[in-house]
């Protein structure tokens, strides 16, 4: 069945299980200290379109979703077997999706340092050590002053026509795992030939 481009959410999906070390081209800090051992997990680009895109629609975040209705590859694979979970979202200006606010439409809230809103402050001072630094003779002095607020513009939790991205975190895995069903193919070829030549 042919959708209309804008019936397509694009979507990211988070594998928790697969946590990596972060690499580290030094295991010391400037200072000296060790480094705290830092991790990350692989998260892989879906679409959601035809029936999945129905399926989508009115769902909020915390909800879980078959993998059947995500599509991988352009669309010539789904993620059947698996749990999803809502993370999160965004629509098409990026104004990222807030988990306690009810409904799907656009609201200003007055927050502190949370999702979609860092809570830094800039500032710029003459750098009198070094002239030839990246901002001439300024630098930028990053700092979270304590208890600051500020009105920013939120999405609700709740998935509409509106939204454009959708952020996905696996809760059940299927048979195969998501690095297999994302690869290219080139990795099981050159295993075939590596195989092969072996027996030869």
């Amino acid at each position: 069945m042919a959708t209309r481009d804008d019936e397509v959410f694009k979507g990211v999906v988070n594998d928790p299980e697969s946590r990596e070390p972060y690499p580290s081209k030094s295991p010391t800090t400037r200072g000296g200290r060790p480094r705290k051992e830092r991790t990350f997990s692989r998260s892989y680009p879906v679409e959601i379109k035809g029936n999945g895109y129905a399926q989508f629609l009115g769902k909020r975040i915390g909800d879980t979703v078959d993998g059947l209705f995500v599509s991988i590859k352009d669309g010539e694979e789904n993620l059947a077997g698996y749990t999803l979970k809502i993370t999160g979202g965004s629509d098409k200006t990026g104004t990222p999706m807030r988990p306690d606010l009810d409904g799907g439409s656009r609201k200003s809230v007055l927050t502190t340092p949370t999702v979609g809103y860092k809570g830094k402050k800039r500032r710029r001072f003459k750098n009198k050590t070094n002239r030839h630094s990246k901002h001439g003779n300024q630098l930028v002095r990053v700092s979270t002053p304590h208890g600051m607020r500020q009105r920013r513009v939120f999405r609700g939790n709740t998935i509409t026509a509106d939204i454009v991205q959708v952020n996905l975190k696996v809760v059940e895995h299927g048979n195969k795992p998501l690095s297999s069903l994302f690869s290219t193919g080139k990795g099981a070829e050159s295993d075939a030939d590596a195989s092969s030549a072996g027996e030869d």
